[in-house]
């Protein structure tokens, strides 16, 4: 099958904004394997680091299936980043035609071995690790998928989970992409795992890393939906790494989903979009009772307001 690499060069004062609105075209749009080419600071020692070389022009890439409606799409993908120039965000699209597997596979060469916290570590399934005593491999293919670990909002996500998860817990994780935070939350004895996702390709490379790190069956269940089409059932811990609008938009359908001792943890925001995040907790009834930032990216766990004595 025939792709379109749709690259959309940019410039900005505030990187991380442009990045973020980029991103938000591309996976409103649907395109697959989205990777983001742009300088990111290193994070305090110990912890992941970034893999990607500094670029030489900032760059967000996307993918296309080549079928009759991709000019349509292309063009109003051309039509929304034309109007991030308000902003003062230039960008410049490029477009080429590439076979699946050269796409799929050209991006791996940047996809090293990476130490997320003292126990996690991600190992893609092309590279070789000798784990320590007690180290929490995570063995990992994205395929088409977001999500590698490396990304601060990802690694800030899976150190809140190893510090707020407990053995039986169970644990809801919202747009799960290659499943990275269920083969983590496993990994620290999380029970009755249930991933969602709006894109099929995700849910089905969720399945298949699930099964590559002997996750068993039935502590997991995968669903192609949005979460308000979940059943109302409340989770122990929920993780969405996703982007602060939506974030914003379903809080009330997070909130469904929690008991009065659930954590919530939601990544991908950033932090000109904090406040936003803050207010929506407010509105629900939720506080914040752990944050953790890394380059430009907040992390919040939230929860409900302790009761009174």
């Amino acid at each position: 099958m025939k792709f379109r690499k749709v690259q959309i060069d940019f410039t900005s004062l505030d990187l991380f904004l442009a990045e973020e609105l980029i991103c938000n075209i591309f996976f409103s749009f649907n395109l697959k394997g989205v990777v983001c080419q742009v300088p990111l600071e290193e994070p305090d020692e110990g912890f992941g680091t970034h893999t990607l070389p500094e670029p030489e022009q900032n760059s967000i890439t996307g993918y296309l299936p080549d079928m009759d409606s991709s000019d349509i799409i292309l063009g109003k993908i051309k039509e929304q980043a034309e109007k991030l120039s308000c902003l003062d965000i230039q960008t410049r699209i490029q477009v080429e035609i590439v076979d699946e597997k050269e796409w799929a596979d050209a991006w791996k060469q940047y996809f090293n071995v990476t130490r997320i916290s003292k126990r996690i570590v991600i190992r893609p399934d092309w590279k070789p690790y000798d784990p320590e005593p007690g180290e929490i491999v995570i063995h990992l293919d994205p395929g088409m998928a977001f999500g590698t670990g490396t990304h601060p909002t990802t690694a800030m996500c899976l150190r809140q989970i190893e510090r707020f998860i407990r053995p039986g817990n169970s644990f809801l994780d919202v747009g799960t992409g290659s499943g990275i935070l269920m083969i983590a939350a496993a990994g620290l004895g999380a029970e009755k795992m249930t991933g969602i996702d709006t894109d099929e390709t995700a849910v089905r490379i969720c399945g298949e890393n699930l099964k590559k790190n002997n996750i068993r069956p039935d502590l997991y269940g995968l669903k192609c939906c949005t979460l308000d089409r979940l059943d109302t059932v409340p989770f122990d811990l929920i993780g969405a790494n996703i982007i602060a609008q939506v974030l914003v938009d379903i809080m009330g359908d997070l909130k469904r989903c929690m008991h009065h001792k659930t954590r919530l943890i939601l990544s991908g925001i950033i932090r000109e979009r904090l406040p936003d995040v803050l207010d929506a907790l407010e509105k629900h009834g939720l506080e914040t009772i752990h944050e953790d930032r890394m380059d430009e990216w907040v992390t919040l766990t939230a929860a409900f307001p302790e009761l009174s004595p």
